[in-house]
């Protein structure tokens, strides 16, 4: 399971910088502004959004494969289909659509990890989604190499043909089947405390990646003055940090729990606040250590979801995922509103707020996870 699981997330990698790393030839296309190109960007985590949440109850239900092989065609089929006559909204809704089927495996693959390996999940999830943060620092420069051979509509292609692969080879693939639950076995409410403070991760933390993806190439060109190839390298730069933070993960001897989402919350807002009002031109620097910092929260957190509520793991993971990708929809729309109104500084300096807010719910959560224990 865990090699096509590693590769559908690598291509997951790819989705996610697709519409950032193509945003010069996009806005030129589309006669973008900033808040037309957040708005863009956000319609894959709008989509996401969707998939996410309905795939967590099937997957605890129904066999994985089939539903795996569908959502891999459902985002070929997006990719595939958009030409470059395409107007905005056409282009917004086949993002939607990519999301949709992006985001459904994504959680069905979160979830058969969870199904799986229990409260052992939080190492072979580091891997997987190590998978997508090399996807995302491969596809800014094969991304440009194609749109430099062709135009942007042939990453969407090439990616897309990616996709009809992995699902050929995902309907040979045994999958873990969803545990049976036993005459009597406890379930339990899913929608309280330790839930919501998860899903305020979620949000923030997904938010914050796609803002930072999205709006690198406006960084380099309109507050540093740099070229737009600079803004790709800080994309793959900063992917590169998250993908070092989560194979730092799975070197150590212990899962990372919710001091550790306190931590890189902090080291997050830190970077991103200085970088940005001291103007450091070194672009990549900075994307790159706020990818270490931020790398492995994503995977801690969907293991934390998976712990917290044993009886429906991919339920669980798929609502927090898909308050993710709600941030991954809001937060870079607001930023790009905010960037056209007042400047693209004071739009992508909130991100530092919300990386704060990370830190606050995994306190939080750390804090109800005492509570419960010494009411045992």
């Amino acid at each position: 399971m865990l090699p096509i699981g590693f590769a559908a997330f690598l291509a997951f990698g790819v989705v996610l910088v697709l519409v950032g790393a193509n945003q010069a030839d996009l806005a030129k296309a589309l006669g973008m502004d900033l808040s037309r190109s957040g708005l863009l960007g956000a319609a894959v985590a709008l989509g996401a959004g969707t998939g996410v949440t309905t795939a967590g109850p099937l997957a605890d239900r129904f066999p994985h494969r089939p539903l795996l092989v569908g959502a891999l065609l459902v985002a070929a089929l997006a990719l595939l289909t958009i030409g470059r006559d395409v107007d905005f909204w056409h282009a917004f809704a086949h993002l939607v659509v990519l999301g949709m089927g992006a985001g459904f495996y994504d959680t069905l693959l979160n979830a058969a990890v969870i199904h799986e390996r229990g409260v052992h999940a939080a190492k072979p999830l580091a891997l997987l989604h190590a998978g997508a943060t090399a996807g995302a620092v491969a596809g800014p420069p094969l991304i440009g190499w194609l749109a430099r051979l062709g135009d942007w509509t042939w990453s969407f292609h090439a990616t897309g043909a990616i996709f009809v692969l992995l699902a050929a080879w995902a309907s040979l693939v045994r999958l873990p089947a969803p545990p049976r639950r036993a005459a009597g076995q406890a379930s339990g409410r899913i929608f309280t405390l330790p839930l919501l403070a998860l899903a305020v991760v979620g949000f923030a933390y997904v938010g914050v990646e796609t803002a930072v993806t999205l709006f690198a190439v406006p960084w380099a060109q309109t507050l540093l003055m740099l070229p737009a190839a600079r803004g790709q390298t800080a994309i793959s730069a900063f992917w590169l940090g998250l993908l070092g933070g989560r194979l730092a993960m799975l070197g150590l001897g212990r899962s990372l729990g919710t001091r550790f989402l306190a931590a890189a919350g902090i080291g997050g807002a830190f970077i991103l606040a200085a970088a940005l009002w001291g103007r450091i031109p070194q672009l990549e620097l900075v994307t790159l250590a706020c990818g270490l910092a931020l790398g492995a929260v994503y995977p801690v957190m969907i293991a934390l979801a998976g712990a917290e509520f044993p009886f429906a793991g991919g339920t669980a993971a798929g609502l927090v995922a898909g308050a993710g990708a709600l941030g991954g929809f809001a937060i870079p729309w607001m930023t790009g509103a905010l960037g056209d109104a007042v400047g693209l500084a004071t739009g992508l300096a909130t991100s530092s707020l919300w990386c704060l807010a990370i830190t606050a719910a995994g306190l939080a959560l750390a804090r109800m996870r005492r509570v419960r224990s010494a009411a045992r």
